[in-house]
């Protein structure tokens, strides 16, 4: 059983390509059951550092703690505790849906997975399609696949990557629906997005990163939803928050 204090932890991450830093020490600690939403431009490094969480970028310089214990990213450990949920769904179009969550549950070595298979295609609205190729998937049925997988094995961390991009209104709405059975006071989650309304929504940290660094990092509690997207706006430009 972990002992008390933060679920995941970074301290000075730092991440740079060429003269390019797109990471530039950037802390954090986030406890179990917290949601941080990361806003910032295009540009910014987020999805840079949401790939050193996931382990498949390597930091240049910091450190990464999950339960105050000192992480190496590339461990099975880390593997098996964290989801991920990017611009890519891996997923494989010749397979159908019932099919890939297989193949995951088998990668990730779970035990009798068929009735959680089952449950996972059920809370994101596709049990009706789960023998359907995923070929015949629309963006959005490919994505809520995509998220099915993401939290197939149960992930104490999950990381998110933009999920509403080319979504339309229904697709929305069931993402939207599951991301919040996810604030169960277990699994730590880091959301990347644009959609401001919906990105404060959900989360009870709010950030902004601009240039590799976190101009902003603040409780959501402390957010007026009505004055953050010109408070937004403000930050991204450069000026005082």
């Amino acid at each position: 059983m972990r002992a008390g204090g933060p679920r995941l932890e970074a301290e000075g991450l730092v991440r740079s390509f060429g003269a390019a830093t797109a990471v530039d020490g950037v802390d954090f600690r986030l406890e179990p059951g917290q949601v941080l939403t990361l806003f910032g431009p295009n540009g910014a490094g987020k999805t840079t550092l949401l790939r050193l969480l996931s382990g498949s970028l390597r930091a240049d310089g910091g450190t990464l703690r999950l339960d105050g214990a000192p992480l190496d990213t590339r461990s099975p450990e880390w593997q098996a505790r964290v989801g991920v949920l990017s611009h890519r769904g891996f997923l494989y179009a010749h397979l159908t849906a019932r099919e890939n969550l297989r193949f995951y549950a088998d990668l990730y070595g779970i035990a009798d997975p068929g009735p959680r298979i089952e449950a996972r295609l059920a809370a994101v609205g596709l049990a009706d399609r789960a023998d359907d190729r995923v070929r015949e998937f629309s963006r959005g049925m490919a994505q809520r696949l995509a998220l099915a997988r993401t939290l197939l094995h149960d992930p104490d961390v999950v990381l998110l990557d933009e999920p509403w991009t080319g979504l339309d209104a229904h697709a929305a709405a069931v993402l939207r629906e599951t991301l919040e059975a996810l604030r169960d006071g277990h699994r730590t989650v880091v959301l990347v997005t644009h959609n401001l309304t919906e990105g404060l929504e959900l989360a009870d940290r709010v950030a902004i990163q601009v240039g590799g660094r976190w101009a902003v990092d603040l409780p959501a509690s402390e957010v007026d939803p009505q004055a953050f997207p010109a408070f937004y706006r403000q930050v991204v430009e450069g000026g005082s928050p």
